[in-house]
């Protein structure tokens, strides 16, 4: 990735911040907004801040996300509208403005950070697992729309990362919980899950696009 540029969104802490430090190991320049820069609940901060990039980017992951937890009876308007809004309207609004200039120059590199409970469910994921599944859609529809133009668009699925938000969500019996359910036996490591997203975002890809690929120790295969 060296000498390209890479915005990735969330990357302040557990699997943006592991994605960003690999990408500035592999060479990549990075443009990693602070919220006060780039607020995703606010389509004026998106179009504000596309529009003051000063430099081509060649690389988007898609990152940020919030997970709302709600039962199909349970939640509000509110909650409706801000999971649509961060987890999905606003990665389009960035795509919308960014891949135009990827076509121009011939290259571009876009990965949607999406779930394991984009595939399967549980209960109280009803906002969460319908926002990824249609980040899955999204990434399978733009792969078509813009292979052409020599831009490769994929997704990854975490499954269970041990980042310190999955750590203070959990009791240490639910983790040893965790850990049985998992094929693997384990959580994944934040890099690990980044290790995936830079092999999608650099130019050892080359015909990769439209997949959404799960990295989850093998619990979505049972």
């Amino acid at each position: 990735m060296k000498g390209k540029t890479a915005l990735i969104t969330g990357s302040s802490r557990g699997i943006g911040n592991a994605i960003a430090q690999l990408f500035l190991e592999q060479g990549a320049r990075l443009l990693t907004p602070a919220r006060r820069d780039l607020d995703l609940s606010s389509n004026d901060s998106i179009e504000r801040y596309c529009s003051h990039v000063d430099q081509p980017v060649d690389i988007v992951v898609n990152n940020a996300g919030i997970n709302v937890l709600a039962a199909a009876y349970e939640f509000s308007d509110t909650e409706l509208a801000e999971m649509m809004q961060v987890n999905l309207l606003a990665p389009m609004r960035l795509l919308r403005a960014l891949s135009p200039g990827m076509a121009q120059r011939g290259y571009g590199r876009i990965v949607n950070i999406s779930s394991i409970w984009s595939g399967v469910s549980k209960p109280r994921r009803f906002l969460y697992s319908t926002t990824k599944s249609a980040v899955n859609g999204m990434t399978r529809a733009l792969a078509v729309e813009l292979a052409s133009s020599g831009i490769l668009v994929n997704a990854v699925a975490p499954g269970f990362v041990n980042t310190e938000l999955t750590r203070q969500n959990n009791s240490e019996e639910a983790i040893g919980q965790i850990f049985a359910s998992i094929p693997a036996g384990r959580l994944a490591e934040p890099k690990e899950i980044a290790e995936v997203v830079a092999f999608l975002c650099s130019e050892r890809n080359s015909y990769l696009t439209g997949q959404t690929i799960f990295v989850d120790g093998g619990f979505t295969c049972q």
